[in-house]
């Protein structure tokens, strides 16, 4: 049994691909309702919270390894690397992104201590460590639909976009063959970097009607993040982190996707073409 923690959109790609595969998976979910669609497929779904310990030890049951994905809550997180040990699990693919112990961000500083106590642990484990989601950018979809225009403090910086279906995909592979991957950590991004001027050209060439690029400040960032409802701490959070790509913070491609999937990652223009309705 291969346990995933929370059903967001990397869990449920990737336990969607390992039903697709005959594995036998389960999905730790607070609201069960919401993972109905998993169910569906044939994922096992467990209602459970990462802040109760009891609760992971009874979705452990069986499992031989864990997809650990989350919003970087350390507390969270090492109560399932704490549960994994106790069950003996065989290994842990834990989905992360740029950590670091002394980083401006409290993300980035979140991922140090999760990985840290993974490793500490003694399991068998391997780490993802993704770019920006080009998922993220849905949050821009409906400014674009409405306006033709979006903004970020990104200036002209570079990104290595990864599409989070491919880190699903990823996550999915290594889960159900592991030992190829023990120890190992990976970069997961796309064929390509784009700055957000980048991602307008992308956009009007696939919309087919003109999108522009402004650029703006940290704060204009943060206010704009809230006005869609991301609560403050967060917002500011992802600003500064999106601020930080003006100095090249996430200006790196890797070709670990297609060398564990064999195929090339997605690209951007393919992103957006799959998610039309959205932008439209």
């Amino acid at each position: 049994m291969i346990l995933i923690t929370t059903p967001g959109k990397v869990g449920s790609e990737a336990a969607r691909l390992l039903a697709e595969r005959g594995e036998a998976v389960r999905v730790l979910a607070r609201d069960p309702a919401k993972a109905a669609g998993l169910s569906q497929v044939g994922v096992d779904v467990a209602e459970g919270d990462l802040n109760v310990p009891a609760s992971i030890d009874a979705a452990m049951r069986d499992v031989t390894s864990v997809v650990l994905v989350s919003p970087a809550v350390p507390a969270q997180e090492l109560n399932v690397v704490d549960s994994a040990a106790r069950a003996d699990v065989a290994h842990v693919v834990k989905i992360t992104s740029k950590a670091s112990a002394d980083s401006p961000i409290a993300r980035q500083r979140g991922q140090a201590e999760i990985e840290s106590g993974l490793i500490a642990s003694g399991l068998e484990y391997t780490l993802l460590r993704s770019n920006f989601y080009m998922q993220n950018l849905l949050m821009l979809a409906s400014a674009i639909s409405r306006t033709g225009r979006f903004g970020s403090s990104a200036g002209a910086g570079q990104v290595g976009f990864i599409d989070a279906r491919d880190v699903a995909a990823v996550a999915a592979e290594i889960a159900s063959s592991p030992d190829p991957h023990i120890g190992r950590t990976y970069l997961l991004t796309g064929p390509e970097m784009l700055s957000y001027a980048g991602v307008a050209a992308t956009l009007t060439t696939v919309l087919g009607r003109s999108v522009a690029f402004d650029e703006r400040t940290v704060e204009e960032d943060k206010q704009a993040m809230m006005s869609v409802g991301v609560p403050e701490p967060t917002a500011a959070m992802n600003a500064h982190a999106v601020s930080l790509i003006a100095e090249g913070e996430a200006a790196w491609l890797s070709d670990d996707v297609p060398a564990i999937l064999g195929r090339q990652a997605r690209t951007f223009q393919q992103f957006i073409t799959d998610h039309m309705a959205a932008f439209s």
